[in-house]
């Protein structure tokens, strides 16, 4: 099976590529290699590697900025799959997406499902959920969409270490407590997108996070908690829980964005670990660096 893999240096590019299985042939471009704003470049690359299936882990994932770049996120997040599920339909390949949270508004109790009605609060969650439509209506019953939700790896920029770096530099923090959802560790991501590839009959939407609940301040407690562990902090700093309305953003985030994941489970045959436990696995990977 040859799959072409778009944003191989990000997150989940990076998680992709170390755990490729052995049957696969991964072509791996990273944007030094396919501008992804160049929707044409895009269909010819596509079209010339003819791969069997193609993974778009590339996005535009600063939400701040996207309240500002809104042309540039959604040329990247909808132009560019839909110009990659264009040129797999010509080669019959399949597509999966990798997609987020926040196409939801976050005004519910209880977990998103597949099927829940989407209204993203934010310029990059129209951005992604545009990108979800487009990749749908070209390729069908060819494109798995996988949305996923505070995605986080020992590279790259994510919450966990912009926290190790301001817990070591700072006396206090402050994080906000009235905003929950799922942390993802990207290798437990990336199992699973690769056993999505495997599967087929498995298309459409699908919801993929590690298993558990947290808001930002349970994440950065259990994140101070663990490192100290570690020996990666030599301090314990006070973390002061916050009020959304106290740190102000460009861009509205959901309050609660829980993803059901159930079905997916179900088609899989296997379920994620706590987001505990894989937390602990990133950190003694930077532990052991």
């Amino acid at each position: 099976m040859k799959v072409l893999l778009t944003g191989a240096n990000g997150q989940l590019g990076s998680a992709l590529r170390r755990l490729v299985p052995p049957e696969v042939k991964l072509v791996a471009l990273d944007r030094s290699h396919l501008d992804l704003r160049d929707s044409a470049r895009v269909k010819e690359a596509v079209c010339q590697l003819k791969p069997n299936i193609v993974i778009n882990a590339a996005a535009y994932t600063s939400v701040d900025m996207a309240e500002t770049e809104q042309r540039l996120a959604f040329e990247i997040n909808a132009m560019s799959p839909r110009a990659m599920a264009e040129a797999a339909a010509t080669i019959n390949a399949r597509l999966v997406f990798a997609s987020t949270d926040f196409v939801f508004p976050g005004d519910r109790p209880v977990p998103y499902d597949v099927n829940s009605e989407t209204q993203p609060l934010s310029a990059y969650g129209r951005s992604k959920l545009a990108g979800e439509h487009a990749v749908i209506d070209v390729l069908g019953a060819a494109v798995t969409v996988v949305r996923t939700s505070w995605l986080y790896s020992a590279r790259g920029t994510n919450f966990v270490l912009t926290m190790l770096r301001s817990l070591g530099s700072r006396d206090s923090v402050g994080v906000v407590y009235d905003q929950v959802g799922s942390p993802t560790w990207a290798p437990s991501l990336a199992r699973a997108i690769w056993a999505l590839c495997a599967r087929p009959d498995i298309h459409g939407v699908q919801h993929w996070s590690d298993d558990g609940v947290a808001s930002w301040f349970d994440f950065a407690v259990a994140i101070q908690e663990e490192a100290l562990a570690r020996g990666l902090l030599k301090r314990h700093v006070p973390i002061k829980a916050i009020r959304t309305s106290e740190y102000p953003t460009p861009a509205n985030r959901p309050r609660y964005s829980v993803l059901d994941k159930q079905s997916t489970i179900n088609a899989l045959g296997f379920a994620p670990p706590h987001w505990r436990e894989n937390l602990r696995l990133m950190l003694d990977e930077l532990t052991n660096a």
